[in-house]
């Protein structure tokens, strides 16, 4: 048996889908089964029932799993060692969607001058795949809001967000001086679906406000969200990052005049699984980057400014965030 075919194995016990895992792999599905029939012939032993469009694992598929992952993980470990020079080497980073558009790209060009060898691996994940994803090794770190918790994962805070109230210059809250949550009780809500934990951030926010706010719709993406605001189709609670690259102009951003909602963003990484020093280093990095004072918001608008300039001239932003 060779690791190429260990690999396929734990990947299809995870996807329980030879089509999934294919994909995963990024080879095709004959290949992967291919590579799977070979090694079931040289242990003597199927490794899974077929039943229809359902597969689970034989005794000795599941005798396998549980030595394949420690194997692997021995396999890489040991690789990482003899080649950890701190400079070059392969990062998987990963952030939930709706702090990766905004987030990341600040972080990779930061690591980009810091890091100029080594080789980042971008994904987006929901909060419990990218939890999984990193506790498996799958991915080395992680961007998650809390509350967020997993066995064997290290989750340390790096700093606080404000959840902006958006809403549409039409709608009437807008020209008033202080908003308080009594005036969000009969106003429509545009929420993310329940996969995103940014959901349960604001439901939390207004049941401590004795209120449940009324679902009109429910979206996939922030920026969908934020087209529909636009229209005047209700309001929504806005990640401040998110806010910061809303340029069509027909969204207002106001905070609340008392208890402002508020998200604290983590990162998050194995602690018992192999450290490199490229990786321990780009650790540290991205928590020296995100300190206290840090505002994605203000780099955001920083590097859309110089954009503008460059194609346009220098031209004034307006202010979308009107003084209480």
């Amino acid at each position: 048996m060779d690791l190429g075919q260990l690999r396929y194995f734990t990947k299809i016990v995870e996807h329980r889908s030879f089509t999934k895992a294919a994909q995963d792999c990024s080879v095709s599905q004959p290949a992967l089964s291919q590579q799977i029939s070979k090694l079931e012939k040289e242990l003597g032993q199927p490794l899974f029932e077929r039943q229809g469009r359902s597969i689970r694992l034989t005794p000795a598929g599941q005798m396998l799993h549980l030595q394949a992952d420690k194997i692997l993980q021995l396999a890489d470990d040991a690789k990482k060692q003899i080649t950890d020079d701190g400079e070059t080497g392969r990062i998987c980073l990963s952030a939930i969607p709706t702090i990766a558009p905004y987030l990341l790209p600040i972080i990779l060009k930061s690591a980009g001058a810091l890091f100029p060898k080594a080789n980042f691996v971008i994904s987006e994940d929901t909060t419990d795949d990218l939890l999984k994803r990193c506790s498996n090794g799958d991915v080395d770190v992680g961007i998650v809001a809390l509350p967020a918790s997993a066995k064997y994962l290290t989750i340390e805070p790096l700093f606080e967000e404000e959840l902006m109230l958006a809403l549409s210059p039409e709608n009437p809250l807008s020209k008033k001086t202080k908003l308080v949550s009594s005036d969000l009780q009969d106003e429509p809500f545009v929420l993310l679906r329940d996969t995103h934990c940014l959901v349960n951030t604001i439901e939390s926010f207004c049941n401590s406000k004795n209120f449940q706010p009324l679902t009109a719709s429910r979206i996939e993406q922030l920026t969908t969200i934020q087209l529909l605001i636009s229209l005047d189709h209700g309001v929504s609670f806005i990640p401040q990052m998110a806010s910061a690259i809303d340029l069509n102009g027909k969204i207002v951003y106001r905070s609340m005049h008392e208890d402002r909602p508020k998200r604290t963003i983590a990162i998050c990484f194995n602690p018992y699984r192999y450290q490199s020093k490229l990786l321990g280093k780009f650790i540290s990095a991205v928590k020296d980057l995100c300190s206290e004072d840090f505002s994605p918001r203000q780099q955001i608008f920083s590097r859309t400014d110089q954009a503008e300039t460059a194609l346009k001239g220098d031209h004034h932003r307006p202010n979308l965030t009107p003084k209480n």
